[in-house]
């Protein structure tokens, strides 16, 4: 494999303290809406530090190395689709590392106690992956918690 590949993917990414989940799923499934509630989560003793969007609808992933880098496609930096009122500007994230991909999925398909959490692969990268259904209430709390503990687990590493 080449040292650097790079690949445009239909999801939309968020990162908390430079560290990104990119979220997919079929269109229309809710990523932007789910985005839209973790920007709007305060920072709070479980959720530390600020989401901010990195890109909505389409991300680039750029392998540098053993790292995966997300961040939009000029066209798209800044924006946000909310359905019912059309393509907002949102503060934003130029690039973040990606550490998470989140896979939304119908309620039936949440594993209760994943352990491990599984993984899945992008750009020759394995990744932890989290299955979540995207309105439940705690949907955005939970990709939070998971970027953040992620967030502690690299730092304790490092």
């Amino acid at each position: 494999m080449p040292a650097s590949a790079s690949e445009l993917v239909h999801g939309t990414a968020i990162a908390l303290a430079g560290r990104a989940a990119l979220i997919r799923g079929d269109s229309g499934v809710g990523k932007s809406d789910l985005v839209l509630r973790c920007l709007a989560t305060p920072v709070s003793s479980l959720i530390p530090h600020p989401a901010q969007l990195v890109a909505d609808d389409r991300v680039q992933i750029e392998a540098v190395g053993s790292t995966l880098i997300a961040r939009a496609p000029p066209q798209l930096r800044g924006l946000l689709e909310v359905r019912g009122l059309g393509i907002i500007p949102m503060p934003f994230a130029e690039q973040a590392e990606l550490v998470l991909v989140v896979d939304l999925v119908a309620p039936k398909e949440v594993e209760r106690l994943p352990d491990p959490w599984p993984r899945t692969d992008l750009l020759g990268r394995a990744l932890p992956r989290l299955a979540l259904w995207p309105f439940e209430a705690s949907a955005p709390l939970k990709v939070l918690l998971a970027l953040h503990r992620l967030n502690l687990s690299s730092e304790s590493t490092s």
